[in-house]
């Protein structure tokens, strides 16, 4: 539970600040997004990032339990697969950011979402 509430503390409040962000400056999130996918160092980059962080926090942490924890175990695993499509398929990776950022809706959603998702893991993280 440790380990938990710990990943829940760190990943939270990074939601937050980067949904608030995106909700808050949409334009933003847009022209950083095209300089991120025009660079594919920065793709691979963060390839490894996010596999990195998603096997530190599977190595840690694969609880698979009825509750919230298993949320962590699952962002763990999907950070995985995230790294591993960024790092081994940047060309799927461009496709389906070029095709996310011509949808501001769907940004401006899936930022709630973000924003909403780091609001609950504080909350557990911290009460």
């Amino acid at each position: 539970m440790e380990t938990s509430l710990f990943i829940a503390r760190i990943a939270g409040p990074i939601l937050i600040v980067t949904g608030l962000a995106a909700i808050i400056n949409p334009t933003l999130l847009e022209d950083v997004g095209r300089e991120f996918m025009a660079s594919r160092a920065m793709l691979f980059l963060a390839g490894i990032l996010a596999l990195v962080t998603g096997l530190v926090i599977v190595n840690t942490h694969n609880v698979w339990v009825v509750g919230w924890p298993v949320a962590i175990t699952i962002f763990g695993w999907l950070a995985i697969a995230s790294g591993v499509v960024r790092t081994a398929f940047p060309s799927l990776t461009i496709k389906m950011g070029a095709m996310l950022l011509t949808k501001r809706p769907l940004l401006i959603v899936s930022a709630i979402l973000q924003f909403a998702l780091g609001v609950w893991l504080s909350w557990v993280g911290y009460l």
